[in-house]
Protein backbone atom coordinates (compact mmCIF):
# COMPACT_ATOMS: atom_id res chain seq x y z
CA UNK A 1 0.00 0.00 0.00
CA UNK A 2 1.60 3.79 -0.89
CA UNK A 3 2.06 5.63 2.16
CA UNK A 4 0.17 8.48 1.62
CA UNK A 5 1.28 12.21 3.12
CA UNK A 6 0.90 15.89 3.63
CA UNK A 7 3.43 18.70 2.13
CA UNK A 8 3.11 19.90 5.75
CA UNK A 9 4.47 16.77 7.02
CA UNK A 10 6.80 16.04 4.51
CA UNK A 11 8.39 19.84 4.58
CA UNK A 12 8.81 19.32 8.53
CA UNK A 13 10.64 16.09 7.97
CA UNK A 14 12.85 17.75 5.45
CA UNK A 15 14.26 19.90 8.49
CA UNK A 16 15.32 17.25 10.80
CA UNK A 17 16.87 15.12 7.71
CA UNK A 18 19.11 18.93 7.15
CA UNK A 19 19.77 18.81 10.36
CA UNK A 20 18.67 22.29 11.27
CA UNK A 21 17.69 20.78 14.69
CA UNK A 22 21.39 20.80 15.27
CA UNK A 23 22.11 17.22 16.38
CA UNK A 24 25.38 16.17 18.06
CA UNK A 25 26.32 14.94 14.56
CA UNK A 26 26.18 18.09 13.24
CA UNK A 27 29.22 19.23 14.81
CA UNK A 28 31.90 17.05 12.03
CA UNK A 29 31.17 18.75 9.05
CA UNK A 30 31.98 16.41 6.90
CA UNK A 31 28.84 14.27 8.19
CA UNK A 32 27.21 17.61 7.82
CA UNK A 33 28.16 18.22 4.41
CA UNK A 34 27.35 14.07 3.33
CA UNK A 35 23.64 14.83 4.49
CA UNK A 36 23.12 17.64 2.27
CA UNK A 37 24.85 15.81 -0.44
CA UNK A 38 27.02 18.49 -0.88
CA UNK A 39 26.88 22.45 0.07
CA UNK A 40 27.22 25.00 -2.59
CA UNK A 41 30.16 26.77 -2.13
CA UNK A 42 30.58 29.59 -4.95
CA UNK A 43 31.09 31.94 -1.44
CA UNK A 44 33.68 30.39 0.65
CA UNK A 45 32.02 32.55 3.72
CA UNK A 46 28.27 31.28 2.79
CA UNK A 47 29.76 27.33 2.50
CA UNK A 48 31.11 27.42 6.28
CA UNK A 49 27.87 29.59 7.54
CA UNK A 50 25.53 26.57 6.16
CA UNK A 51 27.40 24.24 7.92
CA UNK A 52 27.47 26.39 11.19
CA UNK A 53 24.02 26.70 10.65
CA UNK A 54 23.39 23.04 12.07
CA UNK A 55 25.76 22.94 14.30
CA UNK A 56 25.07 22.81 18.26
CA UNK A 57 28.57 25.65 18.77
CA UNK A 58 28.82 27.05 15.85
CA UNK A 59 31.80 26.60 14.06
CA UNK A 60 32.68 27.42 10.79
CA UNK A 61 36.56 27.55 11.01
CA UNK A 62 35.99 23.59 11.29
CA UNK A 63 34.98 23.58 7.59
CA UNK A 64 38.39 25.52 6.43
CA UNK A 65 40.03 22.58 8.85
CA UNK A 66 38.07 19.70 7.10
CA UNK A 67 39.17 20.59 3.48
CA UNK A 68 42.76 21.07 4.84
CA UNK A 69 42.51 17.37 5.47
CA UNK A 70 40.93 16.81 2.43
CA UNK A 71 38.31 15.36 3.95
CA UNK A 72 36.06 17.44 1.83
CA UNK A 73 36.84 18.56 -1.85
CA UNK A 74 36.02 21.54 -3.69
CA UNK A 75 35.09 21.55 -7.27
CA UNK A 76 32.68 22.60 -9.51
CA UNK A 77 29.61 20.16 -9.00
CA UNK A 78 26.04 20.29 -9.56
CA UNK A 79 24.20 22.80 -11.60
CA UNK A 80 28.02 23.81 -12.51
CA UNK A 81 28.48 25.43 -9.36
CA UNK A 82 31.29 24.98 -6.83
CA UNK A 83 30.73 22.91 -4.23
CA UNK A 84 31.84 21.39 -1.16
CA UNK A 85 31.98 17.42 -1.62
CA UNK A 86 32.64 14.79 0.76
CA UNK A 87 35.49 12.74 -0.43
CA UNK A 88 34.22 8.93 -1.12
CA UNK A 89 31.28 10.89 -2.27
CA UNK A 90 32.99 13.47 -4.62
CA UNK A 91 33.31 10.54 -7.66
CA UNK A 92 29.87 9.49 -8.00
CA UNK A 93 28.80 12.97 -8.06
CA UNK A 94 31.07 14.12 -10.84
CA UNK A 95 29.81 10.42 -12.88
CA UNK A 96 26.53 11.50 -12.98
CA UNK A 97 27.62 15.54 -14.21
CA UNK A 98 30.50 13.51 -16.63
CA UNK A 99 27.29 11.28 -18.36
CA UNK A 100 25.31 14.13 -19.13
CA UNK A 101 27.99 15.43 -21.82
CA UNK A 102 27.03 18.81 -22.01
CA UNK A 103 29.79 20.22 -23.34
CA UNK A 104 29.08 18.09 -26.36
CA UNK A 105 26.00 20.16 -27.36
CA UNK A 106 26.28 22.54 -30.52
CA UNK A 107 25.80 25.52 -28.39
CA UNK A 108 28.05 25.24 -25.49
CA UNK A 109 30.72 24.07 -28.29
CA UNK A 110 30.08 27.37 -30.15
CA UNK A 111 30.11 29.48 -26.80
CA UNK A 112 33.28 27.96 -25.73
CA UNK A 113 35.57 25.59 -27.40
CA UNK A 114 35.47 22.78 -29.24
CA UNK A 115 35.05 18.63 -28.30
CA UNK A 116 38.44 18.60 -29.72
CA UNK A 117 39.94 21.01 -28.14
CA UNK A 118 38.85 20.36 -24.96
CA UNK A 119 40.20 16.52 -25.69
CA UNK A 120 43.37 18.52 -25.80
CA UNK A 121 42.90 20.62 -22.74
CA UNK A 122 42.23 17.57 -20.72
CA UNK A 123 45.35 15.44 -22.07
CA UNK A 124 47.52 18.97 -21.22
CA UNK A 125 45.40 19.29 -17.78
CA UNK A 126 46.29 15.56 -16.75
CA UNK A 127 50.18 15.89 -17.63
CA UNK A 128 49.83 19.27 -15.83
CA UNK A 129 48.66 18.16 -12.77
CA UNK A 130 50.09 15.17 -12.07
CA UNK A 131 51.61 15.59 -8.37
CA UNK A 132 51.25 19.07 -9.09
CA UNK A 133 49.34 21.87 -7.54
CA UNK A 134 49.08 25.32 -9.89
CA UNK A 135 47.45 28.49 -9.93
CA UNK A 136 45.43 29.34 -12.62
CA UNK A 137 47.33 30.96 -14.59
CA UNK A 138 50.37 28.76 -14.29
CA UNK A 139 47.61 25.83 -15.80
CA UNK A 140 46.87 28.03 -18.97
CA UNK A 141 49.89 28.34 -19.67
CA UNK A 142 50.86 24.49 -19.38
CA UNK A 143 47.95 24.04 -21.01
CA UNK A 144 48.48 26.33 -24.24
CA UNK A 145 52.33 25.40 -24.41
CA UNK A 146 50.84 21.16 -24.51
CA UNK A 147 47.96 22.03 -26.70
CA UNK A 148 49.62 24.76 -28.90
CA UNK A 149 46.57 26.73 -28.95
CA UNK A 150 47.04 30.34 -27.61
CA UNK A 151 42.68 31.09 -28.29
CA UNK A 152 42.20 28.34 -25.19
CA UNK A 153 44.15 31.47 -22.77
CA UNK A 154 41.32 33.56 -22.56
CA UNK A 155 38.78 30.63 -21.80
CA UNK A 156 40.38 29.26 -19.17
CA UNK A 157 41.34 32.27 -17.40
CA UNK A 158 37.55 33.23 -17.11
CA UNK A 159 36.51 33.17 -13.23
CA UNK A 160 33.60 31.41 -14.76
CA UNK A 161 35.22 28.51 -15.15
CA UNK A 162 33.15 26.94 -17.76
CA UNK A 163 35.65 25.31 -19.91
CA UNK A 164 37.75 23.51 -17.02
CA UNK A 165 33.99 21.92 -15.42
CA UNK A 166 33.45 19.65 -17.63
CA UNK A 167 37.50 18.52 -16.69
CA UNK A 168 36.36 18.76 -12.89
CA UNK A 169 33.34 16.42 -14.45
CA UNK A 170 35.50 14.15 -15.56
CA UNK A 171 38.16 13.32 -12.66
CA UNK A 172 40.70 16.00 -13.85
CA UNK A 173 41.34 18.01 -11.71
CA UNK A 174 39.71 19.48 -8.00
CA UNK A 175 40.40 22.76 -6.37
CA UNK A 176 43.80 22.59 -4.55
CA UNK A 177 44.84 24.42 -1.35
CA UNK A 178 44.91 28.18 -1.53
CA UNK A 179 47.95 30.21 -2.93
CA UNK A 180 50.90 31.80 -0.52
CA UNK A 181 48.52 34.90 -0.95
CA UNK A 182 45.48 33.72 -0.28
CA UNK A 183 43.96 35.08 -2.86
CA UNK A 184 44.15 33.01 -6.13
CA UNK A 185 43.31 29.25 -6.35
CA UNK A 186 45.11 26.54 -7.60
CA UNK A 187 44.28 23.04 -9.09
CA UNK A 188 45.44 19.67 -8.67
CA UNK A 189 44.60 16.24 -9.42
CA UNK A 190 42.43 14.66 -7.13
CA UNK A 191 44.19 10.89 -8.06
CA UNK A 192 47.33 12.51 -6.85
CA UNK A 193 46.11 14.49 -4.16
CA UNK A 194 42.71 13.48 -2.60
CA UNK A 195 43.85 10.39 -0.25
CA UNK A 196 41.64 6.98 -1.67
CA UNK A 197 40.71 8.48 -4.43
CA UNK A 198 38.97 5.91 -6.31
CA UNK A 199 38.21 7.23 -9.48
CA UNK A 200 34.58 7.73 -11.31
CA UNK A 201 32.27 4.74 -11.32
CA UNK A 202 30.04 3.97 -13.80
CA UNK A 203 27.10 6.36 -14.22
CA UNK A 204 24.63 3.52 -12.94
CA UNK A 205 26.74 2.84 -9.73
CA UNK A 206 27.17 6.47 -9.12
CA UNK A 207 23.55 6.95 -9.30
CA UNK A 208 23.17 4.30 -6.52
CA UNK A 209 24.98 6.41 -4.32
CA UNK A 210 23.68 10.23 -5.23
CA UNK A 211 20.14 9.62 -5.90
CA UNK A 212 19.21 8.31 -2.13
CA UNK A 213 21.42 10.81 -0.57
CA UNK A 214 19.57 13.31 -2.49
CA UNK A 215 16.14 11.78 -1.14
CA UNK A 216 17.49 11.36 2.16
CA UNK A 217 17.95 15.35 2.25
CA UNK A 218 15.22 16.83 0.04
CA UNK A 219 12.79 14.00 -0.69
CA UNK A 220 10.44 12.68 -1.31
CA UNK A 221 10.95 14.12 -5.05
CA UNK A 222 10.35 13.51 -8.50
CA UNK A 223 12.81 12.50 -10.96
CA UNK A 224 12.86 15.99 -12.72
CA UNK A 225 13.57 17.31 -9.63
CA UNK A 226 16.58 15.36 -8.58
CA UNK A 227 17.76 16.00 -12.43
CA UNK A 228 17.29 19.81 -11.69
CA UNK A 229 19.22 19.61 -8.42
CA UNK A 230 22.18 17.66 -10.49
CA UNK A 231 22.40 19.74 -13.79
CA UNK A 232 19.38 21.74 -14.77
CA UNK A 233 17.81 19.06 -16.69
CA UNK A 234 20.12 17.95 -18.78
CA UNK A 235 20.59 14.33 -17.72
CA UNK A 236 19.70 11.94 -20.46
CA UNK A 237 16.33 10.83 -19.68
CA UNK A 238 16.20 6.96 -20.66
CA UNK A 239 19.21 7.30 -17.96
CA UNK A 240 17.33 8.91 -15.72
CA UNK A 241 14.60 6.84 -15.94
CA UNK A 242 17.00 3.77 -15.37
CA UNK A 243 18.36 4.92 -12.03
CA UNK A 244 15.35 5.26 -10.37
CA UNK A 245 13.57 1.86 -11.91
CA UNK A 246 16.62 0.30 -11.19
CA UNK A 247 16.61 1.49 -7.44
CA UNK A 248 12.90 0.62 -7.16
CA UNK A 249 13.13 -2.52 -8.54
CA UNK A 250 16.11 -3.29 -5.70
CA UNK A 251 14.01 -1.76 -2.61
CA UNK A 252 16.37 1.01 -2.10
CA UNK A 253 13.79 3.66 -2.86
CA UNK A 254 10.10 3.24 -2.61
CA UNK A 255 7.01 5.17 -4.38
CA UNK A 256 5.06 7.98 -2.08
CA UNK A 257 1.73 10.04 -2.75
CA UNK A 258 2.19 13.30 -1.30
CA UNK A 259 -1.17 15.30 -1.54
CA UNK A 260 -2.08 13.04 -5.12
CA UNK A 261 1.68 13.81 -6.31
CA UNK A 262 3.59 10.37 -6.93
CA UNK A 263 7.02 10.30 -5.92
CA UNK A 264 9.87 8.91 -5.12
CA UNK A 265 11.76 8.43 -1.40
CA UNK A 266 14.32 6.39 0.56
CA UNK A 267 12.78 2.77 1.59
CA UNK A 268 14.35 3.31 4.57
CA UNK A 269 12.43 6.47 5.55
CA UNK A 270 9.19 5.29 5.19
CA UNK A 271 8.82 5.10 8.60
CA UNK A 272 9.76 8.30 10.02
CA UNK A 273 7.88 9.86 6.53
CA UNK A 274 4.60 8.46 8.52
CA UNK A 275 5.60 10.03 11.69
CA UNK A 276 6.68 13.15 11.87
CA UNK A 277 7.86 15.08 15.12
CA UNK A 278 6.62 18.69 14.57
CA UNK A 279 9.80 21.46 14.06
CA UNK A 280 8.51 24.99 15.00
CA UNK A 281 11.91 26.27 15.42
CA UNK A 282 13.05 29.50 13.42
CA UNK A 283 16.59 29.56 11.57
CA UNK A 284 18.05 32.18 9.76
CA UNK A 285 20.21 30.33 7.55
CA UNK A 286 23.16 32.00 5.02
CA UNK A 287 22.76 32.79 1.40
CA UNK A 288 23.30 30.32 -1.42
CA UNK A 289 21.94 27.28 1.61
CA UNK A 290 20.77 23.51 0.72
CA UNK A 291 17.62 24.23 2.59
CA UNK A 292 16.32 26.36 -0.83
CA UNK A 293 18.86 24.87 -3.08
CA UNK A 294 18.00 21.07 -2.74
CA UNK A 295 14.32 21.57 -3.74
CA UNK A 296 14.98 24.43 -5.90
CA UNK A 297 13.73 28.22 -5.66
CA UNK A 298 10.71 26.67 -8.30
CA UNK A 299 9.46 24.93 -5.82
CA UNK A 300 5.88 26.54 -4.95
CA UNK A 301 5.13 24.56 -1.62
CA UNK A 302 8.89 25.91 -0.54
CA UNK A 303 9.25 29.37 -1.67
CA UNK A 304 5.82 31.54 -2.45
CA UNK A 305 5.75 31.88 -6.28
CA UNK A 306 5.36 36.19 -5.52
CA UNK A 307 8.45 36.12 -3.62
CA UNK A 308 10.31 34.07 -5.70
CA UNK A 309 12.11 37.13 -6.96
CA UNK A 310 13.20 38.09 -3.49
CA UNK A 311 14.89 34.77 -2.91
CA UNK A 312 16.62 33.98 -6.40
CA UNK A 313 17.64 36.95 -7.56
CA UNK A 314 20.34 38.30 -10.41
CA UNK A 315 23.08 36.79 -11.25
CA UNK A 316 22.45 33.63 -9.22
CA UNK A 317 22.34 35.40 -5.76
CA UNK A 318 20.25 33.59 -3.64
CA UNK A 319 19.64 35.48 -0.66
CA UNK A 320 19.59 34.25 3.29
CA UNK A 321 16.31 32.69 4.19
CA UNK A 322 14.20 32.66 7.14
CA UNK A 323 13.28 29.08 7.64
CA UNK A 324 10.13 28.33 9.40
CA UNK A 325 8.11 24.91 9.69
CA UNK A 326 9.84 23.56 6.82
CA UNK A 327 9.16 26.75 4.04
CA UNK A 328 11.28 29.81 3.41
CA UNK A 329 9.23 32.34 5.51
CA UNK A 330 11.04 35.94 4.78
CA UNK A 331 14.44 36.79 3.39
CA UNK A 332 17.10 38.75 6.25
CA UNK A 333 20.31 40.61 6.16
CA UNK A 334 22.39 42.50 8.54
CA UNK A 335 19.34 45.38 8.69
CA UNK A 336 16.86 43.28 9.42
CA UNK A 337 14.23 40.69 7.73
CA UNK A 338 11.90 40.95 5.14
CA UNK A 339 8.92 37.99 6.22
CA UNK A 340 6.57 36.51 4.18
CA UNK A 341 4.43 34.84 7.04
CA UNK A 342 3.24 37.15 9.55
CA UNK A 343 3.40 33.80 12.28
CA UNK A 344 7.17 33.48 12.27
CA UNK A 345 7.67 33.90 16.30
CA UNK A 346 9.93 37.26 17.09
CA UNK A 347 11.82 35.67 19.47
CA UNK A 348 13.31 32.67 17.25
CA UNK A 349 14.24 35.77 15.05
CA UNK A 350 16.13 36.79 18.20
CA UNK A 351 17.17 34.29 19.11
CA UNK A 352 19.01 33.30 15.97
CA UNK A 353 20.53 37.03 15.53
CA UNK A 354 21.71 36.15 18.92
CA UNK A 355 23.28 33.07 17.96
CA UNK A 356 25.06 34.51 14.75
CA UNK A 357 26.44 37.49 16.31
CA UNK A 358 28.66 34.98 18.45
CA UNK A 359 30.45 33.39 15.22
Amino acid sequence: MTLSLTWDSVLMWRCRRQWLHRPAEAADPVAVVERLAGVQAQVTSAAEQAVAARQAEPDPASVRAAVAAKRLVKTWAARGTLHLLEARQAPAHLALLAAARTWEKGAWQKTFVTVAQLERMAAAAYEALDGRVLTREQLTAAIVEHAGDPSLAAHIGSGWGAVLKPLAWQGLLVYGPNSDDENRVTFTRPDTFVPGWTGLPDPGAAARMVVPAYLGAYGPASPATFDQWLCRGASKKAALRQWFRDLLDDGVIAEVEVEGERLFARAGDLGSLADVADFAEVRLLPAFDQFVLGPGTADARLVPPERRAEVSRAAGWISPVVAFRGRVAGVWDGDGETLFDDGVPAAGIAAERRRIATR
